[in-house]
């Protein structure tokens, strides 16, 4: 069974930091792209990054390129998200997922398409 449990959320003060993970288990990562979203109140799903070791491939959407990082520990099966100079709009639940790479940067989000992780709650203050 596929699973994708993520940590580290929390409440940050506008200019903070924070770093999320996600353990990963019932796949291998050479097998899917891994990745985070995130989802703000009243507004769609939206990629962000992801890490496809089997090309090679790393991504980061350019609203946060600036801010944030991804990296993995694959022999740990972690993925971590970590989140730079934070502002109050980065609020939202962030969601670890698997599938394929266009999963990642498609719009709107195909859900079907990929595994999810339940969420891990981020709300930044002013």
């Amino acid at each position: 069974e596929i699973q994708l449990v993520e940590s580290g959320g929390g409440l940050v003060q506008a200019g903070g930091s924070l770093r999320l993970s996600c353990a990963v288990s019932g796949l291998r990562f050479n097998d899917f792209a891994i990745g985070w979203f995130r989802q703000a109140p009243g507004k769609e799903r939206e990629g962000l990054s992801y890490i496809s070791t089997s090309v090679g491939s790393a991504w980061l959407a350019d609203s946060v390129k600036d801010r944030f990082t991804m990296s993995s520990d694959n022999a740990k099966n972690l993925v971590y998200l970590q989140m730079n100079s934070v502002k109050p709009e980065d609020t939202a639940i962030y969601y670890c997922a698997a599938g394929g790479s266009k999963l990642f940067t498609t719009s709107p989000v195909v859900i079907g398409a990929g595994r999810w992780g339940r969420g891990t709650q981020v709300t930044v203050s002013s």
